[in-house]
């Protein structure tokens, strides 16, 4: 039996295939998964239903079983609509997960279009596609080193 939150099997294998700095994409119902990603990432889907599993929960699971050097959400471009209502409030949530982890990492948004070409970097092992329904939710991790 696994003490970590993460008991996905196929997660897990990838997890212990990715080294450091590889990249791993929390993405939301909204993003399109199947054509934006690197050529070495594998997709899971784990969108259920609408809003179920979120992306909060994904990275909570994530962060119980490895190190993570940057945590990147996808950046509001200044002519989008969404932009003049501030940031998103699931990025709150974010930072929560973040802090009950206890991870001393930051969430650093990056443009829109700059995280698209992060994703399809070669270094991206993996999306997992989520049913979050909540806006500007897709979260990128990078991997740290297992220090101990």
């Amino acid at each position: 039996m696994l003490k970590s939150q993460l008991i996905h099997p196929e997660i897990l294998r990838v997890c212990a295939q990715a080294g450091h700095h590889a990249k791993i994409l929390i993405a939301d119902g909204n993003y399109p998964a199947s054509s934006k990603k690197g050529p070495n990432a594998e997709l899971i889907c784990l969108n259920l239903a609408p809003g179920c599993v979120t992306v909060a929960q994904v990275l909570r699971a994530l962060l119980s079983a490895v190190p993570v050097d940057f945590v990147n959400t996808m950046g509001i471009p200044a002519d989008d609509s969404y932009a003049q209502q501030g940031e998103p409030p699931v990025w709150n949530e974010f930072r929560a997960v973040l802090a009950e982890a206890g991870s001393p990492v930051k969430l650093e948004p990056i443009l829109k279009w700059d995280f698209y070409k992060h994703v399809e970097s070669p270094d991206h092992v993996l999306t997992i596609q989520t049913g979050d329904q909540a806006l500007w939710a897709n979260v990128l991790l990078t991997l740290g080193c297992r220090t101990n």
